[in-house]
């Protein structure tokens, strides 16, 4: 709290998380912020995103965009924002430090952003904090424990858990994808600490949070390094890393725009109400001269979701080099998309989307028996590993058969229960919330007896 502005030569720092040294360096045509990039796409929990839901859970289409396409929607975006605003900083970038650099670190972290987000997406999120909160089994677990450890769990983070994904998960023994400080920051939305009683965060910044206190040394050594403010003497909150809000934007611009034109594809959404609202955000006359010439709708709909999100993007880019100041002495305290010339049209996009998309019957028919899944898996796993925890040789024989299930990683050495009930508990948290929406399904299914494999 004793610093009262950020500044880019910290901010852009290149120390790698899990590193005491500061060995890396730029080698020919590719940066340490390209290889932040290069290690996310080549990452397990990556992958799996290709089989959890965006917004349509086990979508039969194959057009509908799944987390993974999301996810390398908003990065291309997200280089995009970060070179031009980079460009545009110009000579007020460190030595050394490149526009392609910015948009290398935003484009690094909009890759990873959805990382951490549990099968069927925030319905997902919403189910395991409610089965601690309200369920008398998950209540149980916790009711002894203080209350940041509480709330890391009844207010279950998809952002926190990506968090811990990237600097703890990968690796056990040389913990984490070891990413550079600048950009776990920038990954970072909500830079505090689960619970923060009596203090009041107004604003986008804190509305969640983005580690759990397993992660909190963490994260404090990476805003550290790269000087971030700090916002509270009793808890850990924190400033926005400035690249933050552009990671945050490009998510909100690929949500918008994109989840429309799945809609239209779906037939939620009628052709002439989905053109009309992106026209909205479109000042030139010029794409609607173009749009004449173009004769199929899906591909009208296409042409003008990409018109879109390039007037978006140098909307962003504009305010945020307007607000660099405000952002810069951690004043800004919501994200750009609020304030930028389209505005108010994304707002109406954003609520027709809730309306006839989000609350299609083709989402709620898969969301809502998710909530069972999750009750059903979190119930037979953490009985599980508690009743063995506690009885060890003399477990039930069920327990110990439902722990062969799960991989050592979740568990601890030699396949032993921790003996810490937080650190247990969040492990197996891990496991559960890392799985796809298939398997998700499927697990639950077996251990349920509702189907058994077949020879």
């Amino acid at each position: 709290m004793s610093n009262s502005i950020m500044r880019w030569e910290k901010l852009l720092s290149k120390k790698r998380q899990g590193r005491n040294k500061r060995e890396d360096s730029d080698t020919v045509g590719r940066s340490v912020f390209q290889r932040d990039y290069d290690r996310i796409v080549y990452f397990p929990a990556f992958r799996r995103l290709q089989d959890k839901a965006q917004v349509f859970p086990l979508a039969k289409s194959d057009f509908v965009r799944t987390r993974l396409t999301h996810s390398l929607e908003v990065s291309c975006v997200g280089r995009s924002l970060g070179t031009e605003v980079g460009a545009k900083l110009g000579n007020k970038l460190p030595a050394g430090v490149e526009p392609t650099d910015i948009g290398s670190i935003v484009a690094a972290a909009c890759l990873a952003h959805d990382i951490g987000n549990p099968p069927f997406g925030h319905s997902g999120e919403a189910a395991i904090g409610e089965w601690f909160r309200f369920n008398e089994n998950g209540q149980k677990i916790i009711k002894d424990w203080d209350l940041g450890s509480k709330a890391d769990f009844e207010r279950f983070e998809g952002n926190a858990q990506g968090f811990r994904i990237l600097t703890k998960l990968q690796n056990p023994h040389n913990p984490g994808l070891q990413l550079t400080c600048a950009t776990l920051a920038t990954f970072t939305k909500y830079p505090r600490e689960s619970c923060i009683e009596g203090e009041i965060f107004a604003g986008d910044c804190w509305e969640k949070y983005g580690f759990f206190q397993a992660e909190k040394p963490i994260f404090e050594d990476v805003a550290n390094e790269v000087g971030l403010l700090r916002k509270s003497e009793k808890y850990s909150v924190w400033s926005r890393h400035p690249l933050a809000y552009l990671m945050e934007a490009a998510d909100d611009i690929c949500y918008r725009v994109n989840d429309l034109e799945d809609g239209f594809r779906l037939g939620y959404i009628k052709f002439e109400e989905a053109q009309n609202l992106l026209l909205s955000l479109l000042q030139s006359s010029k794409d609607s001269k173009k749009l004449d010439q173009i004769s199929h709708c899906h591909d009208k709909i296409g042409y003008l979701r990409a018109k879109a999100i390039n007037a978006l993007i140098g909307q962003t880019v504009d305010l945020f080099i307007k607000e660099e100041g405000r952002i810069l002495r951690g004043e800004l305290n919501d994200s750009l998309i609020k304030y930028i010339q389209s505005a108010a049209n994304l707002k109406i996009i954003s609520n027709i989307s809730k309306d006839k998309i989000f609350k299609a019957r083709e989402v709620l028919d898969i969301e809502i028996p998710g909530f069972r899944v999750f009750a059903g898996l979190l119930k037979a796993f953490l009985l599980a590993v508690n009743n063995v925890e506690e009885y060890r040789e003399d477990a039930k024989t069920k327990s110990k058969l439902i722990l062969a299930l799960v991989p050592e990683q979740f568990l601890g050495e030699k396949n032993t229960p921790d003996r810490e009930p937080y650190l247990r508990t969040l492990k197996i948290t891990d496991y559960i919330s890392g799985m796809t929406d298939s398997f998700a399904v499927s697990l639950y299914k077996k251990i349920m007896g509702i189907s058994l494999p077949t020879s």
